[in-house]
């Protein structure tokens, strides 16, 4: 009798288990991860406890000016302007530890001018001028 009493209780117990595990998922695939607030576009991590890109949008929801991504850690990993869901302006991307990977510009959503890539200690890898178009 104390077995039976034993086994229906580890059973009920791993039932409950099983049970929490599962609103858990739930939680997790309800939870809101995007949030536009007075033109500002923010995205999280699952968890909410840290910011992945951040922007401005305009009045169509398109970005406009400038957009960060972040690590989970919270490092600023890339940035890059726009107008009007256009890449125009400067954009850098950085490695984990913050060290600028590449830098270069664009203009109307294009390439252009000097693009710089530099290696994880921040020396200049290679340099490429795309240069701008005749205007």
């Amino acid at each position: 009798m104390l077995r039976k009493i034993l086994f229906l209780s580890l059973v009920l117990m791993l039932s409950s288990a099983c049970n929490s595990e599962k609103t858990e998922e739930v939680k997790k695939e309800n939870e809101v991860l995007v949030e536009i607030k007075n033109g500002k576009y923010t995205e999280w991590y699952p968890g909410k406890k840290q910011i992945k890109f951040e922007g401005m949008v305009d009045q169509k929801g398109k970005r406009d000016g400038k957009w960060s991504f972040y690590s989970e850690k919270g490092t600023e990993l890339s940035f890059t302007f726009y107008e009007n869901g256009i890449k125009e302006g400067f954009t850098v991307v950085k490695y984990p530890s913050g060290v600028i990977r590449y830098r270069g510009e664009y203009l109307n959503d294009t390439i252009v001018g000097i693009w710089t890539t530099y290696d994880p200690k921040g020396k200049v890898i290679s340099e490429k001028d795309y240069g701008y178009p005749n205007k």
